[in-house]
């Protein structure tokens, strides 16, 4: 399903834009961090400064009433010739405990240094479980000319 060319595009990126919808097909956008594991793109719920406690976040709000969700991580450079993006479609989950969800934990504290100084375990993992992937441009991950 998702090449590797996409895949390595994808490791490459720091940060990509999680878009969800609610009931009501109303969408919501949101920059996330992000780690791949197989066919799954987890997403941690991190600790969140200015959050209402006892009321979930608008994404996992959102995910609640409709599951199906769109992530796409991109590059932007003033040369054209270096433009790319790859977007993944697919069905959440969100994983409160268990071993997926430790796992999709430990996975986004290597990728980020700055999660491993929070208390990330009883968190939520949004689980984007890819059904497809699409992509555009130049993917390439090596410097180019």
């Amino acid at each position: 399903m998702l090449q590797d060319r996409e895949r390595d595009f994808l490791l490459a990126q720091r940060v990509g834009r999680l878009a969800t919808a609610d009931a009501r097909g109303n969408p919501h956008v949101v920059p996330v961090c992000f780690a791949l594991s197989k066919g799954t793109l987890y997403i941690t719920i991190d600790e969140k400064p200015k959050r209402s406690a006892g009321r979930p976040l608008k994404r996992l709000r959102n995910l609640m009433d409709n599951p199906s969700t769109a992530f796409v991580a991109d590059r932007y450079d003033e040369d054209w010739t270096r433009l790319g993006w790859v977007m993944l479609r697919g069905r959440t989950e969100i994983l409160v405990d268990g071993p997926e969800h430790d796992h999709a934990q430990a996975l986004l504290c290597e990728r980020y240094a700055q999660y491993r100084a929070m208390q990330l375990a009883e968190l939520p993992v949004i689980a984007v479980r890819i059904q497809r992937a699409t992509s555009w441009g130049n993917l390439a991950v090596c410097s180019l000319p």
